[in-house]
C-alpha cells in the first residue's frame, strides 16, 4: 500500500506497512525512502492525516540525508538533535512541570531531556523526571498530558486506578489527550 505526499517540489512515495504495532510511526531511510508503520486496523484516513501532519518532519529528515535540496528550510521543524530544538522543548517542559507541580502539590528533583524511542516520559522513585525531546513535535496540550502523567507518579508510583484518578483530577480530559498522543510516534 502506498501514499503519495505532494510537496512544493516533488511527489514522495510513502510505503505503508501494517503490523501488530499499536502506534503510528514514520521512518526515513538514508536513501530517502519513507515508510509509515501503522497498526493493522488503522483507518486509511487516519494514516493519511498522520503523514500529512508530519510532512515537515519527513522533509527535514530527507534534507538531513541529502534529499530535497530545494526545500524552504524556514518551513522545517527544528531537529531534535539540534541545540535550539532541545532548548525550546526543555524550557517548555520546565515551565509546565513547575506549573502543574504547584497545582498538584508535589515535588520533584531533576528534569532530564532524552532522545527515547519508546517513552514520552518517566518518573523515578527519587522524583527525577525524564522527558523525550520528541515532545517538541506534538501539540502543547499533549505535552501537558505527559507532564501531568509523570507528576501523578509522585503520588502513585504505578498505573493503578488510584493513579488514573490523580491524573483525571488535574486533567479531566486525559483520555482524549492520551488517545491523541498515541497517534504521535516518530521513529528516527
Amino acid at each position: 500500500m502506498k501514499y503519495i505526499l505532494q510537496t512544493d517540489s516533488e511527489r514522495i512515495e510513502i510505503t505503508i506497512i501494517r503490523s501488530r504495532r499499536r502506534t503510528l510511526g514514520l521512518e526515513v531511510k538514508g536513501d530517502g525512502t519513507v515508510n509509515a508503520r501503522v497498526p493493522m486496523r488503522a483507518p486509511r484516513e487516519i494514516v493519511e492525516r498522520f503523514i500529512e501532519e508530519h510532512k515537515e518532519w519527513i522533509l527535514k529528515k530527507r534534507c538531513e540525508w541529502g534529499m530535497n535540496k530545494a526545500v524552504d528550510s524556514s518551513k522545517i521543524l527544528p531537529a531534535v538533535g539540534r541545540k535550539e530544538g532541545k532548548q525550546k522543548i526543555k524550557k517548555l517542559i520546565e515551565e509546565r512541570v513547575a506549573y502543574y507541580a504547584r497545582i498538584m502539590g508535589v515535588t520533584y528533583q531533576r528534569i532530564s531531556m532524552r532522545n527515547q524511542k519508546t517513552r514520552w516520559g518517566s518518573c523515578s522513585s527519587q522524583g527525577n523526571l525524564n522527558f523525550n525531546n520528541r515532545l517538541l513535535f506534538v501539540p502543547e496540550e499533549l505535552v501537558d498530558y505527559v507532564v501531568v502523567h509523570e507528576l501523578a507518579h509522585r503520588k502513585e508510583m504505578n498505573h493503578s486506578k488510584a493513579f488514573w484518578d490523580v491524573v483525571e483530577k488535574y486533567m479531566p480530559d486525559y483520555k482524549e489527550r492520551r488517545a491523541k498522543l498515541r497517534e504521535y510516534h516518530i521513529e528516527s
